[in-house]
């Protein structure tokens, strides 16, 4: 029996008069790697911030493992729900490793002795080792990158959310982090993940999401949305983006 990890029901979310979210639901499964794709303005990056209460939905409901995610719980949120953004938010008066032990010492008030060896672990897991104790200004855009994903990875989160992780890259960096991704993907990590990349929601993806006007518009296995996207919407958006 699959088990589910996250369960979105109707969830709705407006910036004033503008409608960002219409009425999502959503059901993700544990261990399954989701890619949303979608133009700019179609809810995605919204979508994400509503699962971890950055932007509480004025309508609907979100569950995590069969309990209701609710803002006055946001520590719990924080321990559960791993994020990594567009742009990375480390912060810049610590060291790598000072980052990445940061939540597990002052969210889970676990003990330093504990807490270093892991975030040591982590950090060369997502091959950062030689860089623990450099300063982010000391840091390339993917060696940032990599360490807000170790950071948001030492909460042992159950499920984690990447809101275009790549799009403030260079090129040449985007595949070390790709790479990083790809290898918690093959672990079992629940991910929802939007992105630009193509190819990586192709290889990686168990389901790919297309949005549009905050709804979902399409939503199956990489093999129909991506290369036999029965939308007409879902067809012009991929034909746009294929050509580059």
């Amino acid at each position: 029996m699959s088990e589910v990890m996250l369960q979105l029901e109707n969830v709705h979310k407006s910036f004033g008069s503008l409608k960002v979210l219409q009425g999502i639901d959503l059901t993700v499964e544990k261990g399954q790697v989701v890619c949303i794709l979608g133009p700019s303005g179609s809810g995605k990056s919204t979508l994400l911030r509503c699962i971890n209460q950055l932007e509480p939905p004025e309508q609907g409901r979100i569950l995590l493992e069969g309990k209701e995610v609710v803002r006055d719980d946001i520590d719990e949120i924080r321990e559960n729900i791993g994020m990594v953004f567009q742009q990375f938010n480390l912060f810049p008066h610590m060291s790598a490793l000072e980052n990445v032990t940061l939540g597990p010492l002052k969210v889970l008030d676990r003990p330093k002795s504990e807490v270093e060896p892991e975030a040591r672990a982590l950090l060369e897991r997502v091959g950062m080792s030689a860089k623990i104790n450099e300063f982010p200004d000391r840091l390339s855009g993917g060696q940032q990158q990599r360490v807000a994903i170790a950071r948001a990875l030492a909460m042992d989160p159950h499920v984690m959310l990447f809101d275009e992780v790549t799009s403030a890259l260079d090129p040449e960096l985007v595949k070390e982090v790709l790479d990083v991704m790809r290898e918690l993907a093959s672990e079992g990590m629940t991910m929802l993940v939007v992105t630009h990349e193509i190819t990586f929601a192709r290889d990686v993806a168990d389901r790919v999401i297309f949005m549009d006007g905050g709804n979902i518009v399409e939503d199956g296995p990489p093999s129909q949305v991506i290369d036999n996207p029965q939308q007409e919407r879902t067809q012009k958006f991929l034909g746009l983006v294929l050509e580059h």
